[in-house]
């Protein structure tokens, strides 16, 4: 591998819907579609990934790319208005930006070390660190952010 290959590598670590065997991965060749190493069955990452409290760290923190996590509940109405957004900007990004999502009832060690105290709450990431948070339903606020962060 040549060093402008290796700077062109976008790896994150995801886990697989099907098996749930974490997998890293080339974010950057998101398009060649990616298999998971355990079952063979495609990494979808033209959606939000779900992220747990046990993989937080390695799929958000550690990745090499900017990270956009919702923290929701599947009880919250709002959450679920904001849902297709989330989705919409994952598929719009894909290859350049990861879209988690974190349920605050499954990960409330997670959901507390960020101080989420409203649902929901998007926080971008990058290199590990929070760059900024967006409470409820902002979309014109988060595609500045992401063209931000992407420039």
């Amino acid at each position: 591998m040549t060093a402008t290959e290796a700077e062109s590598e976008s790896p994150v670590t995801i886990r697989c819907v099907f098996c749930a065997k974490l997998n890293r991965v080339d974010l950057s060749r998101a398009e060649d579609r990616p298999a998971c190493g355990e079952c063979g069955k495609p990494m979808l990452l033209d959606r939000p990934v779900k992220v747990g409290q046990d993989d937080f760290a390695r799929t958000v923190l550690q990745a090499a790319v900017p990270v956009l996590v919702d923290f929701y509940a599947d009880w919250c109405a709002p959450c679920r208005m904001v849902a297709p957004f989330v989705d919409e900007l994952a598929q719009a990004h894909v290859g350049g930006l990861l879209v988690a999502k974190v349920d605050t009832d499954q990960a409330p060690e997670v959901a507390t070390k960020y101080g989420i105290r409203s649902i929901p709450t998007l926080i971008m990431f990058r290199g590990g660190e929070e760059v900024e948070r967006s409470v409820g339903f902002e979309p014109d606020r988060l595609r500045g952010l992401i063209d931000r962060v992407l420039a």
